[in-house]
């Protein structure tokens, strides 16, 4: 692997930057104020949460948002659960569903760690628990925490522990908008209270967003250029906008067979016709995952 400040192109997959350290995009003084604006206007309260299996001491942790609306899993997260199970490594689960719903109890059997919490926030709400209960209970772990947004792993998390050179890593990388690192999964090394202090701007104590667009805006494109300003900051790999825009759904193939762990589940849904729908079905089921019969699953 480079050195972080020496990125490389793929020679594999055209368009792509491989282990690239992130360079923000400057950002005028109106953008900033508009921001300011757009979270004094938008901010709502965090979802209702709990610990329902609290976390141990451990060196290393996965963190698994599940988002299960209607209190049970889709058998692509049965999937996710059991490929996390098998790494070996402390799995926290925290799930967004119904309080007291069914599910909640199977998962408790299946994890290390369990959170609650309500189903509104989106993603960020959970991603701001879970470092939070794990910054209490287990400072000092390096945290892998992803969502349920893609199906897999299909490859081994351990080595992107050893081997990710930054404080903060993404898996993919884009400058759509301003450069960012995507927020589906990342890795979090030596995370303390002090880390959450220092990240408060996009994952704000008590309070949460409620639409897409805005956690979006005001979260996943700030998260790496607030996390650069006390951390290193990089990314496995880098699209540029010029040439692919997002590599994750224009490259899924070509990242699957440099050992990218990851398969968008939006390639079946909402960005369904961006490579074949047959293409991708084949590939999952040639990687042993249930064939999706639709978007949920």
């Amino acid at each position: 692997m480079p050195p972080p400040n020496e990125p490389a192109s793929s020679p594999a997959i055209a368009g792509l930057v491989r282990n690239w350290p992130f360079q923000p995009s400057p950002v005028r003084l109106t953008g900033r104020l508009r921001t300011i604006n757009r979270v004094l206007r938008y901010a709502r309260p965090a979802p209702a949460s709990a610990v329902l299996k609290p976390a141990s001491r451990q060196p290393r942790w996965v963190a698994y948002f599940v988002y299960a609306p209607h209190g049970h899993l889709s058998p692509s997260q049965r999937f996710t659960l059991d490929r996390l199970k098998a790494s070996v490594l402390p799995l926290l689960v925290v799930c967004a569903c119904p309080r007291g719903a069914a599910v909640l109890q199977a998962l408790g059997g299946c994890c290390d760690a369990l959170l609650w919490k309500d189903p509104p926030g989106y993603d960020f709400s959970a991603y701001r628990l879970v470092l939070s209960h794990l910054a209490d209970c287990s400072p000092g772990a390096d945290v892998l925490v992803m969502n349920d947004s893609v199906y897999g792993p299909f490859a081994d998390l351990r080595e992107v522990f050893d081997t990710a050179p930054w404080a903060l890593t993404g898996f993919t990388a884009s400058n759509l908008r301003e450069a960012h690192i995507q927020s589906y999964a990342f890795l979090l090394r030596n995370l303390r209270p002090s880390t959450l202090v220092r990240l408060a701007p996009v994952l704000p104590p008590g309070i949460a967003f409620n639409q897409f667009r805005h956690i979006v805006d005001l979260q996943e494109t700030r998260f790496a250029r607030v996390a650069a300003r006390s951390m290193s900051v990089g990314a496995l790999w880098f699209g540029n906008v010029r040439d692919v825009s997002d590599a994750t759904l224009v490259r899924p193939m070509e990242l699957l067979d440099n050992g990218f762990p990851f398969l968008k589940r939006s390639l079946l849904g909402k960005h369904e016709g961006v490579i074949e729908r047959d293409a991708v079905l084949a590939r999952l089921q040639a990687l042993g995952h249930p064939v999706p019969f639709g978007i949920g699953t």
